[in-house]
């Protein structure tokens, strides 16, 4: 663990991303990210994997300015597709105004491709994803599936409609959230955004879980968050998905992973609670934010045409640290 004074964010609260502070105005945000191809065009591969490695920056609340790409490739591979996912990394990171400075490339047997991310930020206002506060509404930006739709897809079991959905999504900067975010707060002139983070690998109950635990070293009690399941927006297809059995690996290992920690009642059925632990790919922002901040915020989100909605609440904690009703 770093004793350096000026790492802001660092190991303890298993953030999105590090901070490092350089002076009383300016911090460093950084994060990296890669994985293999979940689609099979390769321009999109590279937006998909741009927009990705992006998200925890914004979910920092930090500004994004500089990248470094990171590509695995097989040396006997088309360099055709390699150039393509480049072009199309290089697409998301000119509309996020993030200048892609340089990179690394190795000889793979499978091809891989992300970036390693750097961003500003003021030292006053990191968000991080602890500090949820009882009574707080719990909003996500972006609708669940992407896991379940991609494996769909690999099994050829997929409706296009579905797929594109799920493009249009995983392609989507959470930039304008992260933006809206800001504003929000900013008019207010009151911290009413008490914690944030994106929802990725470890599907929305695994983050929430992040959020419910707290940092007790830093006074920030555990709270339970509660989400209906109902209120969760969902990828068109997904549910039925779901219950065609197109679970991907990642799924079950949140499930395994997150055991007692979630307490399910009775009426929410098992495709929604698969949505639930579905590992996202460049998913939603997941925030924690004051009841009275909530509408404006929402209203705000929904008219940038982010597809935002209110899915839960912070309790006091309880027996779980995680309720889906």
């Amino acid at each position: 663990m770093p004793n350096d004074p000026n790492v802001l964010v660092g190991f303890n609260t298993n953030d999105d991303a590090g901070v490092y502070l350089l002076n009383e105005d300016l911090a460093l945000v950084q994060t990296v990210d890669f994985f293999t191809p979940i689609v099979d065009d390769p321009f999109t591969f590279g937006q998909i994997a741009a927009a990705n490695s992006l998200s925890d920056v914004y979910a920092m609340g930090g500004k994004p300015v500089s990248a470094l790409s990171i590509v695995g490739f097989p040396e006997k591979g088309d360099t055709a597709i390699l150039e393509q996912i480049i072009r199309g990394g290089l697409d998301k990171m000119k509309e996020a105004n993030c200048t892609v400075i340089g990179g690394h490339s190795i000889r793979n047997d499978d091809i891989q491709f992300g970036y390693s991310v750097t961003g500003s930020i003021h030292p006053k206002k990191i968000w991080k994803n602890v500090g949820a506060q009882t009574n707080d509404a719990i909003l996500l930006t972006k609708p669940l599936g992407t896991g379940i739709i991609s494996t769909a897809l690999k099994r050829e079991r997929a409706e296009q409609s579905s797929v594109d959905a799920a493009i249009a999504s995983m392609s989507q900067l959470n930039r304008t959230a992260a933006g809206v975010l800001h504003e929000v707060q900013a008019k207010t002139l009151t911290n009413c955004i008490h914690a944030v983070t994106d929802v990725t690998g470890f599907g929305l109950l695994g983050h929430a879980r992040e959020m419910a635990l707290g940092a007790p070293q830093q006074g920030i009690p555990a709270c339970t968050i509660e989400i209906q399941h109902a209120a969760v927006p969902e990828l068109p297809g997904a549910l039925e998905a779901a219950r065609q059995g197109m679970i991907p690996g990642g799924l079950k290992n949140n499930q395994e992973f997150l055991g007692g920690c979630v307490h399910f009642s009775e009426i929410v059925p098992e495709e929604a609670r698969s949505l639930l632990y579905d590992p996202q790919t460049s998913g939603g922002l997941l925030i924690s934010i004051a009841p009275e901040c909530a509408e404006a915020a929402l209203e705000n989100l929904q008219a940038q045409k982010i597809a935002a909605a209110r899915v839960g609440r912070v309790l006091p904690k309880g027996a779980a640290l995680l309720t889906v009703t």
